[in-house]
């Protein structure tokens, strides 16, 4: 397959952004914009101060800068790190404590924070909150137990350990090495976090283009390529770290035609921001989001079947799950998602709708559950909240 990680800078609207956008032959399944005009938080660490607890929430409001408090759930309260503790055994107002921003701001909605710590790999991923060793669900029984057995890992350690998807194609010299250099990184952090004042950044994530590059699974990238020199550098260097992956890293020059036009990602992107997407059966999907929720309906549109009308309702309403799930991704649509499909009388059918759904949603690359088909007909599907949708990150 042709999997091209595409990372350009383009201007939206008197706006500028650094674009990163997942193409798998010709098709625009996945894009990230990043305001250069604004400052990206997300997966950042910083030393954070209690600003307000609020009782009735069960949470608490922590500023890790001037005037930007952010979300932190007292029940996700697990192993805290504190950089300065009121005699208290609870969390309360004045409390400096090491957080990690986990979410955006969405609408009326401030970031969330976590006190559960974060580093990320190719390979593992190092967790503060839960002393334990995990690993991907994507992994097969045999891969799963000869990667555990090569982990030198115990649970007296003051962190757990995810194992990813990728360290499956990983030697255990690899995940070895991973594994150190992430416990350094953390025990360094720890050891640094005691020493530094509030509102201290003490990491940096990675630029979204390479945090992506990180997390894709090797089968599924052949090719990345930039127009930025500074850019086309820094994933060289990154690479480097890697010299058995094949991805091959292009620099794109020609004064002619910019790189985004090349692969129409301005148009790709409108269209992405339509309400209104049509299906090749002439059907269409409206895609509405709300602050509570999405809602998408299916409609027959042109479609027009005189005969056997419930087996053309059921081609339309396959032919949406698959747009849908592109729909969901592309878009970043997130949270509760409601779907109206045509009304079938079957129940076969509808099994099979929903079985074709789930089938089409694993390809994501955020986690999306089909919960079930209400009495109603509705679908119910959620889909893990990380970054803004696309639409909100055009107005940031």
């Amino acid at each position: 397959m042709d999997n091209t990680l595409l990372i350009t800078k383009l201007t939206w609207k008197n706006r500028r952004y650094l674009a990163t956008a997942f193409y798998r032959q010709k098709q625009l399944l996945e894009v990230s914009l990043e305001s250069l005009d604004g400052q990206n938080i997300l997966g950042n660490i910083y030393v954070g101060r209690v600003k307000d607890i609020v009782k009735n929430l069960n949470a608490a409001f922590i500023e890790i800068a001037p005037g930007i408090p952010c979300y932190y759930d007292l029940d996700d309260l697990n192993n805290p790190l504190y950089v300065k503790k009121i005699n208290s055994p609870r969390m309360v107002q004045g409390d400096e404590v090491v957080v990690q921003v986990v979410r955006e701001s969405s609408g009326s909605k401030p970031p969330r924070v976590s006190t559960d710590l974060n580093f990320s790999g190719k390979y593992l991923a190092l967790t503060s909150g839960k002393r334990s060793l995990g690993i991907s669900k994507k992994l097969d029984a045999e891969t799963k137990k000869r990667l555990k057995a090569s982990i030198d890992f115990t649970k007296e350690s003051d962190f757990g350990l995810i194992i990813r998807t990728n360290a499956a194609h990983a030697s255990a010299e690899e995940i070895a090495e991973e594994y150190h250099k992430l416990k350094q990184e953390y025990l360094t952090l720890k050891q640094n976090a005691r020493h530094r004042t509030t509102f201290s950044c003490l990491k940096k994530e990675l630029p979204e283009y390479l945090h992506i590059i990180q997390g894709v699974k090797e089968d599924q990238l052949d090719d990345i390529v930039t127009d930025d020199r500074q850019i086309y550098e820094q994933v060289r260097q990154y690479l480097s770290q890697f010299p058995q992956q094949n991805y091959m890293l292009r620099f794109y020059e020609d004064p002619l035609l910019s790189l985004s036009k090349l692969y129409s990602l301005e148009g790709r992107i409108e269209s992405a921001l339509r309400e209104r997407v049509w299906l090749k059966s002439g059907g269409y999907l409206v895609i509405q989001p709300t602050e509570a929720l999405t809602v998408i309906d299916v409609n027959s549109g042109k479609s027009i079947a005189k005969k056997k009308v419930q087996e053309h309702y059921l081609k339309i309403n396959l032919e949406a799950a698959e747009e849908i799930a592109l729909q969901l991704r592309l878009r970043n649509l997130s949270g509760i998602i409601i779907v109206d499909f045509i009304d079938m009388k079957s129940e076969e059918n509808n099994e099979l709708l929903l079985r074709t759904l789930r089938t089409c949603v694993r390809a994501d690359s955020v986690p999306v559950q089909i919960v079930d088909m209400t009495k109603l007909h509705l679908v119910e599907i959620t889909r893990k909240k990380i970054k803004k949708s696309l639409a909100e990150q055009l107005l940031t």
